[in-house]
């Protein structure tokens, strides 16, 4: 039988899938900096991910999923959104806390409550913050990040992107201000370390730090992008 990633397995798997969906490069330094944990367990446990047939790493360290890791990664992020959308929908859980929430729940959702979620659910092909589901990735490849929009465009929040879900004080910041996907808003000022943008629906004035809306990503109603 085929061996089953442990949950730690799949929190790197998850990440990896990320970073390579995005076109970064994936070493291990980074995923240190991502998981917060110290270099030599990153490094014991990418070696145990070789072993096992879940990654490839070349002779210069870089990392990619193996057929088997890019399988088991989908599933893994697969489940963690459904869920995302059952404490959502179903428990009325606030949006900037589902994942969270998600995240101690995905490792233990089975195949059959996995596929009675997405039929409930009606096979969501986001998550609530907006991020693809694995499969789904086509229309968000033109999205861009707010950081990078011009003075006075006007454009619709798509998604919050999953490395900021890790920040529950900057989503619930972003709850509280109705920077959620499906809202307006407007590019309303640029400076050296902020971004300020008026939302439609409350014509609320919000200011955002540029780390944050560079993960925050758009479409642009006028069909242009980028800096003026």
């Amino acid at each position: 039988m085929e061996n089953k990633p442990t949950p730690t397995i799949e929190d790197y798997l998850g990440i990896i899938y990320t970073l390579g969906r995005d076109n970064q490069e994936i070493y291990g330094a980074r995923l240190a900096e991502l998981m917060n944990v110290s270099a030599p367990t990153v490094t014991v446990t990418l070696q145990r991910m070789v072993r096992d047939g879940w990654i490839n790493m070349n002779p210069s360290k870089k990392i990619s999923l193996t057929s088997k890791g890019v399988n088991a990664a989908r599933a893994v992020i697969r489940r963690h959104m459904l869920t995302e959308w059952m404490l959502a929908k179903i428990l009325k859980i606030p949006w900037s806390e589902v994942h969270e929430e998600a995240h101690r729940m995905e490792h233990t959702i089975s195949g059959e409550v996995e596929e009675s979620l997405s039929k409930t659910l009606q096979a969501p092909e986001s998550c609530p913050h907006g991020n693809p589901m694995p499969g789904s990735e086509a229309e968000s490849a033109s999205w861009i990040p707010l950081s990078t929009c011009a003075l006075d465009e006007e454009v619709i929040i798509k998604r919050i992107h999953e490395f900021l879900e890790d920040d529950l004080e900057t989503l619930q910041y972003l709850e509280a201000n109705n920077i959620m996907p499906g809202t307006i808003a407007f590019i309303k000022d640029k400076k050296k370390k902020k971004i300020t943008i008026r939302v439609s629906t409350t014509g609320k004035l919000v200011n955002l730090y540029y780390d944050t809306a560079s993960n925050i990503f758009v479409a642009l109603k006028n069909g242009f992008s980028g800096e003026k």
